[in-house]
């Protein structure tokens, strides 16, 4: 078996995906927010690829590459010069993540739940940013599917 087969939420949420990530300290007060376009790809039965280009108001931009590979089981793994984690699948619907930044305080962890629609054509996605046990910073994703 491969990710398609052991990870079907993932292989349908292949494909082009926008949308808003809104940044929230642990009270829920915003402190970033910018555009995104994802682009999800299952390479072969073993490789995840994902391309997100992010857009803010100011004219910045900034494109980062996460390729993940498959290790069995329903699990796939990452590990970039930016990030190591993991990723599967709970339920039907669900994809959740835990992962941390390489770069930074080594203390800071981050969980993700994504949901896929049933008509899966949107998604929504929570990071919680937790450290020492307490969440300090939000991240809510609102996406929708694009041709």
């Amino acid at each position: 078996m491969g990710l398609r087969e052991d990870m079907p939420v993932l292989a349908r949420a292949e494909g082009q995906w926008e949308g808003v990530y809104l940044h929230t300290d642990a009270d829920g007060n915003v402190i970033d927010r910018h555009r995104s376009h994802l682009t999800c790809t299952i390479v072969d039965g073993t490789t995840y690829h994902q391309v997100n280009r992010y857009t803010w108001d100011d004219g910045r931009e900034e494109l980062i590459e996460f390729p993940g590979t498959y290790l069995g089981g329903g699990r796939c793994g990452f590990d970039t010069e930016r990030i190591r984690g993991e990723f599967w699948e709970p339920d039907a619907s669900t994809i959740y993540l835990s992962w941390t930044y390489k770069a930074d305080d080594q203390d800071l962890r981050l969980f993700e739940l994504i949901v896929l629609s049933d008509d899966g054509e949107h998604k929504s996605r929570t990071w919680q940013w937790i450290k020492d046990g307490v969440c300090v910073k939000r991240t809510l994703i609102n996406e929708k599917r694009v041709a």
